[in-house]
Parts: structure tokens; sequence; C-alpha cells
């Protein structure tokens, strides 16, 4: 994600149905003149308190991918936090109060957008600074104390978009970093590579890159759930040109979906002419109901061939599009996903597409209930 000043995107053809395009690159609230340093102190950052709900059932250290998707179930993305430059450009932070507050409303997991790329140094070893580990190690404190499962995952990695040879290796220095920090977190800490694979990224560059940083994963951490999503912005249309280890059972396939994009993404400041698209509705009916289901049809015939479970792992509809018809896009495509055996991921919690209010410290009641039906 970036400010729209600093976006250097060409947006592919809009008409294509394999586009995820993604809505992590919300506008964010402009940066302020220097980034607050966000440190874990205890004045700063709360002890993780355990919230009051039934808790779920522990998944063994070397559960299979199957049975870590299951235990994803219904998740959000803490969007707009740590994948900016520096936590707090974008006007969002990551705040303890928030861990069981998700809990509570009936989530089973986080996903955590990262840009580590912007925290290690730009050559060998490729250094993570300490104090940026420091607060990843504190958000997954938090979650595992709410019983939330997480995934962590390299987010706006825009440099190996555009030069993937130039910064595989760096990749895989990151990867190995992180996978040896984890490598005794329970089995609810789930990697996730690398974050819509796009433009020079090709299916045959991204292919060879996820082998070699998941065979550095797996040296330190052999059963870990990671999460992988095709080219073309995790694509449902590029699952097919995924090349995963028949033999590694602990992978997820991931897609992301965000059709139509004109409604999604109506105003959007970062989309060029999306205030043409200002007014578009969604109906949940005839063709808008239908495209819906053959898309996910699509991805889930594929999963049923390659034997691999499927994580929806962004959607959602900006904040300027009507919320009747976001609340009907919303509540028909997390549906569409149970009914086919995915789990998912809202993007997300508190900002342009947020299903909290952190003004008002308050869910936005029909966007919940869109994502997790209440009972009557």
């Amino acid at each position: 994600m970036a400010p729209k000043s600093q976006l250097a995107r060409a947006w592919p053809p809009l008409g294509a149905l394999g586009l995820a395009l993604s809505a992590c690159m919300a506008t964010p609230t402009p940066a302020p003149t220097s980034a607050p340093t966000l440190e874990p102190t205890a004045t700063a950052q709360p002890t993780a308190s355990p919230v009051p709900v039934h808790a779920l059932p522990a998944l063994p250290a070397d559960a299979e991918a199957f049975a870590i998707q299951r235990r994803l179930g219904r998740g959000v993305n803490l969007g707009n936090m740590l994948e900016a430059p520096n936590e707090g450009d974008w006007g969002q932070t990551v705040q303890a109060e928030y861990f069981p507050k998700i809990r509570a409303a009936g989530f089973a997991h986080v996903r955590v957008p990262i840009r580590w790329s912007a925290h290690a140094a730009a050559d060998a070893p490729y250094t993570i600074e300490p104090a940026f580990f420091e607060r990843i190690d504190w958000v997954i404190d938090q979650a595992l104390a709410n019983d939330l499962a997480i995934v962590l995952n390299v987010h706006h990695y825009d440099e190996i978009y555009a030069e993937p040879t130039a910064h595989d290796e760096r990749f895989v220095a990151i990867w190995t970093q992180i996978a040896e920090r984890y490598q005794d977190r329970p089995a609810e800490v789930v990697f996730e590579l690398l974050n819509e694979p796009h433009d020079s990224l090709s299916a045959a560059r991204w292919n060879r890159i996820l082998l070699k940083t998941l065979t550095a994963v797996r040296a330190t951490n052999p059963t870990r759930g990671v999460v992988l999503g095709p080219i073309e912005w995790n694509a449902f249309t590029r699952l097919k040109d995924l090349d995963l280890p028949a033999d590694d059972t602990h992978l997820i396939a991931t897609f992301h979906y965000y059709l139509p994009f004109e409604f999604t993404h109506q105003g959007a400041e970062w989309a060029t002419g999306s205030d043409a698209w200002l007014g578009r509705t969604w109906s949940g009916t005839g063709l808008d109901a239908a495209d819906v289901d053959a898309h996910f049809d699509a991805a889930a015939q594929w999963a049923e061939a390659a034997q691999r479970p499927l994580y929806l792992g962004e959607f959602g509809a900006y904040s300027k599009g009507d919320l009747e018809s976001r609340v009907r896009w919303t509540t028909y495509v997390a549906r569409a996903a149970e009914a086919r055996g995915m789990a998912w991921a809202y993007w997300e919690l508190a900002a342009g597409f947020g299903v909290y209010d952190p003004a008002a410290q308050a869910w936005r009641a029909p966007l919940l209930s869109a994502l997790i039906p209440q009972p009557p």
C-alpha cells in the first residue's frame, strides 16, 4: 500500500475476470512529517488480556493444511498499519484493544500485512531491525492471548515486484530470519510468503522464488502452515499457474476478490477514473450473483483438483459505495466462500473499508452482521 502520490502503478484492464485488484491500496491518511516510533514497552503496549469467550481447540504442532485452514475460519485484516513505510504513517496503528474486540465479535484470526522490506538492511545479510521484530512479537502475543490465529505476510515489497532477480536473495534472507525467530511459536501462527505477486513477477519467476523461499522456511519450520497465492494480484484465474511441492502437506492456497472492481473501488482516490463509478450499486441477484458464483466455483474446482485448501485472504468494498450495496456484496461473498469450504479474511478492520470505527470505538453493525451473522 502507498499514498496516492507515491503510486507508480498501471492498473490491469478492469474487464479481466481474473483480477483480484487489491483494496490494500486504500488511500491512507496523509503521512505526518515524522512517523512515530512505536516501541513494545510496558507503557505504550498494554499487557495482552485473554478475551472471555469459549476457546477454540489448539492445533497440534504438526497440523496439516486443511486443519490449519479450518482453524483460520473467519478473519479480518489489520490493514493500513504495519504495511505502511512506518507504522502510523497512514493514520493507523495496532492497538491492544483491537484483539479482544475482534475475538469477541466472532472472528477466529487476524491477517497482518507487514512491510518487512522497509525494516531490513539493503545489503547482506539483510538484517531486520531488532525493534521492528519486537513490535511483531508483541502483535503475535496479543493475537494468541486472545485466542486468535494470526497470518503474517510480506506486504508491499515493491522492489521485488519490479526487479525479482535483483531481490530474490534479500527476500529469502528476510524469510529466513522470520522463520528462525518464530520457529517455536504454535501452529496458530501462519506464514504468507508474499502478498499479491504482480508486475515483473511472472508465473515462472514467482514459482522459482517461492520454492527457494519455502525451502529456507522449511529448514526451521518443517510443518508450519504457509499461505501462497498466484500472480496478477492473487487472481483466482491464475491459481492454475501455482507450482506447489506435491509432498508438502502444510500449504494453503490463497486468492483475493474485489469484483466488480468498479463497484468495490468506486471513488477510491488511488484508482484513476474511479469518481466516474460513484453510484454503482450491487443487487445480489441476477448477473451480480451469478458472476460471484462462477468465479468462486472456478477457484473451488481448482482447489479440489489440486487437493489444496483455499483461503480468501482479502475482499471488501470501499466506503464511498452505498452501505446497503456494500452489505449485500460482503454478505454474498462471505457466504459464497464458506459454502465452498474456504476460510476468509475481510479487508479491513479500521480504515477506508473498515468494519470497525476507531473514532467511535464501535463496530459498524451492518458490515459486522454481513461478515458474522448474528443469531436471531
